[in-house]
């Protein structure tokens, strides 16, 4: 081969690999967003609120999950959104009503680990692991934002990293220290804290009727026909299709159910079922016997 002939071949290289370049430049770049639910209600209930019991206090969720994406949008100011991954524990795996709403949010989607007998999640870290590595390996992603604080995530990270995929930590601010495991910071390639006026129109406290110390408790019959009254008004304005979603988990009900009766039992008796275990499960008993009986 002479001289003119290999100009030739390199030429034609060269020329390849500038269309390759050329074709590589136009694609863009994409991200997700992957919110451990557990992790933001802990966090922002403190920051707002005081407490991490998600029972005190009602989530926006799908305002903060707009807020993400809207934070996301200015910072990968060049990239698409593939879509925001919600992972979150239910007893199960069954959707609670306030998780199948969020699974209707447009590029959404809700990965549900398990909940323990003390509302613990379970496998969680696994899901999120999962899906980071997976959606790094195919080059779906090439950064993720990750929200959370757990150790157990830093396998996840190391995963995707090991792919390409950029991992960019965000936290919400802690009163207190921290509340992001230093080795997950020592991992991540960036990292971004949300303070409290980030947060606050997202948390709201519920309110909460308190006892008089004078007054006699409501017997159990009392309560117990506060919650069938309840599940009528449940049944009559969500249909027979949510009682279908409702009966698999009998006696258990989803926490937002549970936690929207509790309420509203409270302002109907003018009184706190805080600490009445008995009360709590007269009323629950009340409101299944209403259910099971238009089944």
């Amino acid at each position: 081969m002479n001289d003119a002939e290999i100009g030739e071949r390199l030429d034609r290289t060269n020329a390849l690999l500038q269309r390759v370049l050329a074709e590589v430049s136009k694609t863009p770049s994409t991200h997700a967003i992957f919110v451990d639910a557990g992790y933001v209600y802990a966090a922002a209930g403190l920051l707002v609120t005081g407490t991490e019991d998600r029972r005190s206090f009602d989530l926006d969720t799908e305002g903060l999950i707009e807020a993400f994406i809207d934070k996301a949008r200015t910072i990968f100011a060049d990239s698409r959104l593939l879509r925001v991954y919600w992972y979150d524990g239910a007893r199960r795996r069954i959707h609670t009503a306030e998780q199948q709403s969020i699974a209707e949010l447009p590029d959404v989607k809700v990965r549900l680990g398990n909940l323990n007998a003390n509302n613990q999640q379970k496998g969680v870290d696994s899901l999120i692991r999962s899906d980071l590595e997976s959606l790094a390996r195919h080059r779906a992603i090439s950064d993720a934002a990750l929200v959370g604080g757990d150790e157990d995530l830093v396998p996840a990270v190391e995963a995707a990293q090991g792919y390409g995929a950029r991992v960019h930590l965000w936290g919400i601010e802690a009163g207190e220290g921290r509340n992001q495991a230093e080795p997950l910071l020592w991992e991540v390639d960036s990292q971004r804290t949300f303070d409290l006026d980030f947060c606050r129109p997202y948390v709201t406290r519920r309110s909460v009727t308190t006892y008089e110390e004078d007054a006699p408790a409501p017997s159990r019959e009392d309560v117990r026909f506060v919650g069938a009254q309840i599940a009528a008004a449940w049944l009559a304005a969500r249909g027979r299709e949510s009682l279908a979603d409702l009966l698999p988990g009998h006696p258990y009900l989803p926490g937002s159910v549970d936690q929207d009766l509790l309420n509203e039992a409270e302002r109907l008796l003018q009184r706190s079922l805080r600490g009445y275990a008995p009360l709590r499960r007269a009323l629950r008993d009340g409101f299944w016997q209403h259910l099971q009986a238009q089944y």
